[in-house]
């Protein structure tokens, strides 16, 4: 062996293996099995839990016979199973191990997690943390309290950053004509939906002055949310904190300041710890931060 070569336990050394990646690199027909092989997966998030591999070629724009076989490599390495009865395919156990350690190694989501549950568990309402993934919202965690259950988990799933208190939330800080390009018409979900630019940026404006944003019925009747943005080290909204629940549970006409206070003080909280030291010390950390870049 030559000095300064490490073998692995395949038998191939460092060299070898990066001669091996830089043809992968090169190799277009890998490249479009990868393209291809995502977009098998992403057939999967239309709300079928369990697919024919028909269902998954058609999804996908793929002839049945390599849907059939990209699934048969996909199932090799754990990221969809099937159903030997049944015939049908899931996403696989791989993907979940994958996005818990996306997840676990957010520092958002390690900083918001323990408050956003205690949140829930003080108000029974359910609490969540989301971030914003060009135009829309996406979810970091979600806890359910006692007075809003829900079947399901809202981790990795997406919603309009108009129609929500997150999502406005997410979008201070942003200009007037940046919204407009990243949201382009505003989508009605409910009568109580803003479909008028205008009014989305009073909307904006408000959550700015007074640090929460209150959504009733703007998304999904009968069901509400109060939320309040979360701020990085140089004092950018890099998150946001919401409870939400029916609107009984919530009561916003008799508990709107009790709640909003609530909110504000834990969004404070992941804020300060993920460094951010209050309005006047921002452009200080700010600073700092660029000249650590240089």
């Amino acid at each position: 062996m030559v000095a300064g070569q490490s073998k692995d336990p395949g038998g191939r050394n460092a060299a070898s293996r990066d001669a091996g990646s830089r043809d992968l690199e090169k190799d277009p027909v890998n490249n479009q099995s990868v393209e291809k092989a995502a977009v098998i997966l992403n057939a999967f998030l239309g709300g079928q839990p369990a697919l024919r591999v028909s269902d998954v070629a058609r999804h996908a724009g793929l002839g049945q016979s390599t849907a059939s076989r990209l699934l048969a490599t996909l199932e090799s390495v754990d990221f969809v199973e099937r159903d030997h009865v049944t015939g049908l395919y899931r996403l696989g156990p791989a993907l979940m191990t994958l996005a818990g350690v996306a997840v676990n190694h957010h520092p958002v989501h390690r900083e918001a997690r323990q408050r956003a549950q205690n949140l829930a568990a003080d108000l029974g309402l359910g609490a969540n943390v989301a971030v914003r993934t060009g135009a829309s919202l996406f979810y970091l965690c979600n806890f359910e309290g006692r007075l809003a259950p829900r079947s399901f988990v809202l981790m990795g799933q997406r919603n309009p950053l108009h129609a929500t208190g997150l999502g406005k939330c997410l979008l201070v800080g942003t200009t007037p004509e940046e919204r407009r390009s990243l949201l382009g018409e505003l989508v009605s979900y409910t009568p109580a939906t803003i479909t008028d630019h205008i009014a989305l940026d009073a909307a904006i404006d408000l959550v700015g002055q007074r640090s929460y944003a209150v959504e009733v019925e703007e998304l999904a009747l009968g069901r509400a949310c109060m939320a309040s943005p979360i701020l990085d080290q140089t004092g950018t909204v890099c998150a946001a904190l919401s409870v939400s629940g029916p609107l009984s549970a919530l009561a916003l006409d008799t508990r709107e300041q009790e709640i909003a206070g609530m909110v504000i003080e834990a969004a404070d909280a992941i804020s300060i710890g993920l460094g951010y030291l209050g309005p006047v010390h921002a452009p200080v950390a700010a600073a700092a931060q660029r000249r650590a870049g240089r």
